[in-house]
């Protein structure tokens, strides 16, 4: 469509329309990267601007003019999110923060709860129909203008069209500027690379394959992506789309099939990143765009199926409160949509929330996994909110669990030289026993090397990792869960109390290299529980006692013999050469599987009818022998 012969009357250099703003208006600017730069100079330099408030969600250019006295004392910003740019004035006092929920900035707009005057908006240049695509800012761009008396539009034609509700019509315009320039760029910088790769490996532990993602504001949860590559049948319904997506969608492991809501397409409300990832979108019907109050309206977020909500945060507390929008008493970034998902996703079949932060600030001098929030600090997301908490030094999984699991599943993330504080800490609150054994103050993330799974033959699917002191709770319905047989082949006793202290001793004595002990989780429900444990304990400089128990609706399946496996995979790294155990002499399975893969073990006799069973590494079946077995 060619504007000056369709509404020639509308057609205007910048100076003319922002001449039609009153001074004391309350003005709506687009969003982050869809910002129209031209008309906010020209606003700018316009001197007859004075006392206007302006609504912003993301702000990148008014950046430039915030030092400016001169600047502040013509206008007034209200920012629903800080962003990089605004965070040094945000410290000093010279933005206003409007906290807000993302899905319902929209109806304060609608509401007139915030009243507009004016929207300054960016769109692409009209087709044939004299449509407009509001492009990469769709979120609360559309509310903007929907209740502004004036609407000014820059069209922009490096503004990528994009499907779905982005569509303006220029009868629905006041003013068109015809101005081209680059749109805005926002590449988020890594800050540790290590600490996000580690991150990133305990996030994919996390995603199965043909979930639905919500990936939330930040460099981190954006550079998370990457180690995503290797899932199969990804959705995506998230508020912003930056860079970290195109390798996904490049190498189709992003393709929406499996969406329960929505098939086949990418929701989002907005994107971010650079021209590469605009000149993606552009015309790309795989890309829904729709507004925040449907992108992020938690009951609309729990119509997928399998939602799990990927966000950070600035420090998390030991009962589990999440602070994302201030350090301290200073205003840091915004409530965004965490909030808006984590609900959704809690609401979703199958979904859940992961709170992804590095484990320390400020150099490693600070903690993130904290006693108790800084004074001043917002809890944006409530203890109840959270399912997982992660940090390069594992996963924390909060949902269901009382404040003494929770104080030992965050102490167990947080960077070893702060683990014992936070337990002192916890302590003298009361949130823990007196005598709990604090986790090992060392970094083991040599453990994930000992992380496998196991598909049995009736489908099942097991995990396998060491034993962990947050897992007191998942051993202790272990142990209750067992028939009395079971626990007298494994203990040699009628045991029938599994007590705190019981428990204390057997961690006590596991330092994960001399003594060691895996444990097989199985998925019911939402959670996982053990049905397995194989453990081994120093008994001579170069030998190990093993033994192990499988609850019964998992015996005869093999499990007893992998775990025999991995077990002495990890004690001939530690030096040792053999295995000891004692078995009940009528405990012919058991003997079974160690004489399967050691056919020349040497028994002897002990006290009653205790079978003394001598294993040596050197004597095993050779691994494909033992397979065909």
């Amino acid at each position: 469509m060619d504007l000056h012969n369709y509404c020639p009357e509308k057609v205007a250099d910048a100076e003319t329309a922002i001449s039609k703003i009153k001074g004391g208006s309350r003005i709506f600017i687009s969003t982050g990267c869809g910002e129209p730069q031209h008309l906010i100079r020209t606003m700018v330099k316009a001197m007859h601007m004075q006392d206007i408030m302006l609504y912003q969600m993301l702000s990148s250019t008014l950046s430039q003019y915030v030092e400016d006295p001169a600047f502040l004392r013509r206008f007034s910003l209200k920012l629903f999110f800080i962003s990089r740019a605004m965070r040094k004035a945000a410290f000093e006092g010279k933005i206003d923060y409007i906290p807000a929920y993302l899905s319902q900035i929209p109806r304060l707009f609608y509401s007139n709860r915030i009243g507009l005057d004016v929207a300054l908006i960016q769109v692409s240049p009209p087709d044939r129909f004299g449509y407009c695509s509001l492009g990469v800012s769709v979120d609360i761009t559309r509310a903007g203008m929907d209740n502004a008396r004036l609407v000014i539009a820059q069209v922009n034609p490096r503004m990528p069209t994009t499907w779905g509700d982005s569509f303006v019509h220029v009868d629905e315009i006041d003013y068109l500027v015809l101005h081209e320039e680059p749109i805005v760029e926002a590449i988020p910088a890594i800050k540790d690379p290590e600490v996000t790769r580690r991150i990133g490996r305990y996030v994919s532990q996390l995603v199965e394959n043909g979930a639905t993602l919500q990936i939330g504001f930040g460099h981190l949860p954006n550079a998370i992506l990457a180690y995503l590559e290797k899932k199969k049948e990804l959705g995506i319904h998230t508020q912003v789309i930056t860079d970290g997506f195109l390798p996904l969608l490049e190498k189709n492991v992003i393709t929406n099939k499996k969406k329960s809501l929505i098939p086949g397409r990418v929701v989002t409300s907005m994107c971010m990143g650079t021209k590469r990832l605009y000149d993606y979108v552009h015309n790309n019907p795989i890309f829904y765009f729709r507004s925040s109050e449907f992108v992020n309206d938690p009951t609309v977020i729990a119509r997928n199926d399998n939602l799990i909500s990927i966000s950070s945060a600035l420090e998390v507390d030991l009962t589990g409160q999440v602070c994302t929008d201030s350090m301290g008493y200073l205003f840091y970034s915004g409530i965004g949509d965490q909030v808006d998902f984590l609900r959704g996703s809690a609401m979703s079949k199958g979904g859940f929330s992961i709170v992804a932060l590095p484990s320390t600030a400020q150099n490693g001098t600070v903690s993130r996994i904290v006693a108790h929030l800084s004074e001043g600090a917002g809890v944006a997301t409530t203890r109840g909110d959270v399912n997982y908490v992660v940090t390069e030094y594992g996963i924390a999984e909060l949902q269901g669990k009382g404040i003494y699991q929770r104080v030992m599943e965050l102490a167990q993330i947080a960077h070893p030289k702060f683990r014992n504080e936070l337990i002192e800490v916890a302590k003298k609150r009361h949130y823990i026993f007196a005598d709990q054994l604090p986790p090992a103050q060392e970094d083991l993330l040599f453990l994930e090397n000992y992380i496998s799974t196991l598909e049995l033959k009736n489908g099942k699917t097991i995990r396998f990792r060491p034993l962990l002191p947050s897992d007191e709770f998942a051993f202790r319905n272990f142990f209750y869960s067992l028939q009395a047989h079971t626990i007298y082949f494994r203990f040699f006793s009628k045991l029938k109390s599994f007590s705190h202290a019981f428990v204390q001793k057997q961690w006590a004595n596991v330092d994960y290299r001399k003594n060691m002990s895996i444990i097989g989780l199985v998925q019911k429900g939402g959670h996982k529980e053990i049905m397995a444990i194989g453990s081994y304990a120093q008994e001579e400089e170069n030998r190990a006692e093993v033994a192990f128990v499988i609850r019964e609706d998992f015996q005869g399946m093999g499990i007893a013999s992998y775990l025999l496996e991995v077990l002495e995979l990890i004690a001939k790294e530690n030096n040792y050469a053999g295995f000891s155990a004692t078995v009940l002499a009528e405990n012919a399975a058991m003997i079974h599987v160690f004489k399967k893969r050691y056919p020349n073990i040497k028994t002897k006799m002990m006290s009653g009818s205790d079978l003394l069973v001598l294993m040596e590494f050197e004597d095993k079946v050779h691994q494909v022998e033992q397979s065909e077995a």
